[in-house]
């Protein structure tokens, strides 16, 4: 049986660069499709609530589940995560179960699991990852601005992070990243993060 999940995330960064992060996640069965505001809109409880509601009404067949994926921006996940959880249960759809909704984060930003492969990130970057301690990625102070420099002039857009995302093996990234392991493990069998 297949499991449909769809991500709320905030943004075309990680729209593109999901799929590929969880697409070890497919040969279990589990499809995932990601979700994010229109128009550089913030990703709050309210719309959260608009996604939700937006694929729940009308993707075909219903999502199974959603899972809800902020960055944390380096503040305490639960603080970040406390106003979904308070507010989002009460506003789902009806007929979706409060616990087919669970939340997940990157301790910073997305970016950070990309250091957690290291090797297929300096492949994708022709150089180093700089000064950074690769087996700790999640405690990386603003991961997306070192990713920046590290391209030496290129642009980083969400098409970028697209094909870095491709290059990454999504085991590495789970075996170095906590915070990666517990948003694969939600979108795979539920858990929720910690």
């Amino acid at each position: 049986m297949v499991k449909r999940v769809v991500v709320i995330a905030s943004g075309e960064t990680e729209r593109r660069a999901i799929p590929h992060l969880v697409r070890h996640l497919l040969d279990g069965g589990v499809e995932t499709a990601v979700a994010v505001p229109t128009n550089n809109r913030e990703l709050n409880v309210d719309m959260a609530e608009k996604l939700i509601r937006s694929a729940w009404f009308f993707a075909y067949p219903s999502p199974n589940k959603f899972v809800i994926l902020v960055d944390t921006d380096g503040k305490e996940p639960d603080a970040v995560l406390q106003p979904f959880r308070e507010n989002l249960p009460r506003r789902l759809p009806p007929g979706l179960p409060p616990d087919a909704v669970l939340y997940a984060f990157a301790q910073w930003h997305l970016e950070a699991w990309y250091f957690a492969d290291a090797d297929n990130l300096r492949d994708y970057l022709g150089r180093s990852e700089g000064n950074v301690d690769i087996s700790a990625p999640d405690e990386i102070r603003n991961p997306k601005q070192h990713l920046k420099n590290l391209l030496s002039g290129r642009l980083y857009t969400a098409r970028v992070s697209e094909e870095i995302a491709k290059r990454l093996n999504p085991r590495a990234v789970s075996r170095h990243s906590p915070s990666f392991r517990a948003f694969a493990a939600a979108v795979e069998n539920g858990h929720p993060s910690p």
